[in-house]
């Protein structure tokens, strides 16, 4: 196996910790792995299949991130370029963060909260084609068994990788999904509804009739309209994408039901609150609802002994 390693500042506060288990949200996750203060998961650098790891190298005022990149084919400069920049998306080092922090500081409800998980960074979501597979295969289902099947839809479709940790599969892109039969998708534990969506999203994509790169250039309500239109994608998928797969972290997936139960503990409502509530209980940590959302997330993994 081919190696090369990039050492990336990191701005402070900093937590890999954290950020990963934002990112992966359950332990069942073998997309993106956290083993023993280390996070990896297979990517697609250069056109071909690599083992990506991050360990945090430094902690303190000065922050870096050690970068390794395996791969069974010689590792070039542009793949190592394309490890180190999606490194820094999926754990928003390029996010600042002090004006959320003053914010947090000035905030009874949230000020505790984000003490707690200082130094976690937003996470996103690699590509937003991977973000929208996310948020079909979880919607109405249980988190658990969401992350379940995007396991083995990665294990049966994405490009693969032998290490010494055996046989790794990368997220499968919209090209990998584009000629696969529903029923095979389906078999995975999908439900047909689910299959469809997600075998002609990635169509749209190949063929681009679904733009997702022009996401990006559009406000978070245009960005809705836009996703609502694709086949599979509701108010809650919308707003999920918008969060975790373009990094708006003004957007709080009011629709989220884990999010309607974290806010629910947090206020220490009778009742799980309803969409306008949850915009009324949000809206003093504007422009940072979202990043509430992550510390919400972490708070109940805490809980559950995740953390």
């Amino acid at each position: 196996m081919a190696q090369a390693t990039i050492v990336l500042p990191a701005p402070y506060p900093f937590r890999l910790d954290l950020t990963a288990w934002a990112l992966r949200r359950r332990w069942k996750n073998t997309v993106d792995r956290w083993d023993d203060g280390q996070y990896s998961r297979v990517i697609i650098a250069d056109g071909h299949p690599a083992r990506l790891t991050a360990v945090q190298a430094t902690t303190g005022v000065q922050p870096t991130l050690m970068v390794t990149v395996e791969s069974a084919t010689p590792i070039s400069e542009r793949a190592l370029n394309e490890a180190g920049l999606l490194v820094q998306k999926m754990f928003g080092l390029s996010v600042d963060l002090r004006p959320f922090y003053e914010l947090a500081d000035d905030d009874p409800v949230i000020g505790p909260l984000v003490q707690r998980f200082r130094g976690l960074r937003p996470p996103r979501f690699p590509t937003v084609f991977e973000g929208l597979v996310n948020a079909i295969a979880c919607q109405q289902v249980t988190l658990d068994l969401g992350i379940i099947v995007l396991n083995r839809l990665s294990q049966r479709f994405g490009p693969h990788l032998v290490d010494h940790d055996g046989v790794r599969h990368a997220f499968p892109a919209a090209a990998d999904l584009a000629d696969v039969g529903e029923e095979a998708i389906r078999e995975l534990g999908f439900s047909r509804q689910k299959a469809r969506a997600i075998q002609q999203l990635a169509v749209h994509v190949v063929d681009t009739s679904v733009d997702l790169e022009r996401l990006e250039g559009l406000n978070n309500d245009q960005a809705v309209a836009a996703l609502s239109r694709v086949h599979g994608i509701g108010r809650w998928s919308a707003e999920y994408v918008l969060l975790r797969g373009l990094g708006r972290l003004d957007t709080f997936p009011d629709d989220d039901v884990g999010a309607q139960n974290n806010l629910q503990r947090l206020f220490h409502l009778a009742g799980k609150p309803t969409y306008d509530r949850i915009q009324q209980l949000t809206s003093p940590w504007r422009p940072y609802e979202g990043l509430v959302y992550f510390h919400l997330l972490l708070d109940k993994l805490r809980a559950n002994g995740a953390l």
